[in-house]
């Protein structure tokens, strides 16, 4: 009987260590428009993100050119719709509202508290008002 309850709890005990963090969607946050509520997230890897579509014309786009580890295929939400990604690879994570990237809607997921891709997040190419928003998040990530 130990046995089995051994090879259960090996079995299940991912999933009740995961954790998983929810990002609203916004129109307006405390300091601007068009943000997400949490824009530097700090996960495990295994752990889901749940992005919540509170105020309408918003979606998430993983940024693929420089905005993600090697291996990451492309994520893009539908507009107007919640959305979830389960990170299965560490690393970091930029990513954007498409709508309204150029005024700043972007955010970061820090998965596995692995930084090995930073260099290459500082080559994204931000435009608009994400160029200001970016450098102090960048900075707040190296840390």
């Amino acid at each position: 009987m130990k046995f089995l309850i051994i090879i259960f709890g090996l079995l299940f005990s991912h999933s009740l260590l995961a954790e998983d963090t929810t990002i609203d969607m916004l129109n307006k946050g405390e300091d601007r428009t068009m943000v997400f509520s949490k824009e530097i997230v700090r996960i495990d890897v295994g752990d889901t993100v749940f992005w919540k579509s509170i105020d309408k014309g918003h979606n998430v786009e993983f940024i693929k050119k420089n905005g993600v580890p090697e291996g990451v295929d492309k994520f893009k939400s539908k507009v107007s719709k919640d959305a979830e990604y389960t990170f299965t690879i560490p690393g970091i994570y930029a990513y954007w509202c498409t709508p309204h990237k150029s005024m700043g809607m972007i955010g970061f997921v820090i998965v596995g508290d692995d930084l090995s891709n930073l260099e290459s997040i500082k080559k994204v190419k931000f435009i608009g008002k994400s160029k200001k928003i970016a450098a102090p998040l960048i900075a707040e990530i190296e840390g």
